[in-house]
């Protein structure tokens, strides 16, 4: 896995503008923000700024459509490297998913060189816990969760899906707790670390295979939906079918598409309006949560 590129899609927003011709229109604007402003809708109801937990970087967005009740609950966790990101760059991902119908929260959570892991981890299955709690309120069944994520954010809701210590210690349980798993481009068996922050961010050698999700498979994880890209030279595509067929082999259920097209960032830029020529990713997504939680669009 390098580095480099697990970064917010810079690539793709800059592909967006020039696609779009906003360059010129949207001079003023910051190069992560121009997919977010080219698919904001104001039918999606934003609630910015919710703190999930006393602390720095411990605060969550909600994206939802105004009215009705018992919808999926998505927790969307962004990558980064685990130093970098911001919940602010994905609102382009809140607003997809919020519009076919699920109640969406994309938290913050903490970075390296502020925490190590399995700092993150805890981070995020307290915004898990709060997004449990809190969905009614917004229109969620929270016996409906979904735990997704891109890159970094994918060996996150990966992660608490399957190594339970997270979730448990904010009593929760995945097994009974989580409806489904959606993967982006995710490192779930990436050792040997080839970068000296990695190697700082994961820990002495000798405890990094802790650090892997494909090492904490039991085949009781929930039902997972694994997306990667050929293209993709910055987490290599074999993580999700290395992963994929641990899975299978413990009796679990799991489900790995390949796109032959898509690089890393394009993944997860394919869920935005703009971009979903580039793949179905967006119809494959909603497909399974739809299949895994029961709902039924429009209804």
């Amino acid at each position: 896995m390098k580095k480099r590129s697990l970064k917010a899609p810079l690539r793709v927003v800059a592909g967006v503008v020039a696609a779009l011709g906003l360059a010129g229109a949207l001079a003023g604007c910051s190069v992560t923000g121009l997919l977010n402003v080219a698919t904001s809708t104001p039918s999606v109801a934003v609630t910015r700024d919710v703190a999930y937990a006393p602390g720095d970087r411990h605060a969550l967005d909600v994206y939802a459509m105004p009215g009705g009740a018992g919808r999926p609950v998505v927790v969307f966790i962004y990558g980064g490297s685990w130093d970098s990101g911001s919940k602010k760059d994905y609102a382009f991902v809140g607003e997809a998913l919020a519009k076919h119908g699920y109640v969406v929260f994309v938290p913050d959570y903490r970075l390296y060189p502020q925490v190590r892991w399995p700092d993150f981890l805890q981070d995020n299955a307290l915004a898990v816990r709060w997004a449990k709690d809190h969905a009614a309120q917004f229109g969620g069944d929270p016996s409906k969760l979904v735990l997704m994520g891109h890159s970094a954010g994918a060996y996150d809701a990966v992660d608490l899906g399957v190594d339970t210590r997270w979730l448990s210690a904010v009593g929760l349980d995945p097994g009974r707790d989580v409806t489904a798993l959606v993967g982006l481009s995710g490192p779930y068996d990436f050792l040997p670390l080839h970068t000296k922050e990695l190697r700082t961010i994961f820990g002495p050698e000798a405890s990094r295979p802790d650090t892997q999700p494909i090492n904490h498979v039991t085949g009781r994880e929930p039902p997972m939906l694994l997306i990667t890209g050929d293209k993709d030279t910055t987490v290599e595509p074999g993580n999700s079918d290395r992963m994929a067929a641990k899975v299978t082999a413990a009796g679990g259920k799991v489900q790995v598409i390949h796109y032959p097209s898509l690089d890393h960032v394009r993944t997860v830029g394919a869920l935005a309006d703009p971009l979903t020529f580039l793949a179905p990713v967006r119809r494959d997504v909603f497909q399974f949560i739809d299949a895994q939680t029961g709902f039924a669009p429009g209804r």
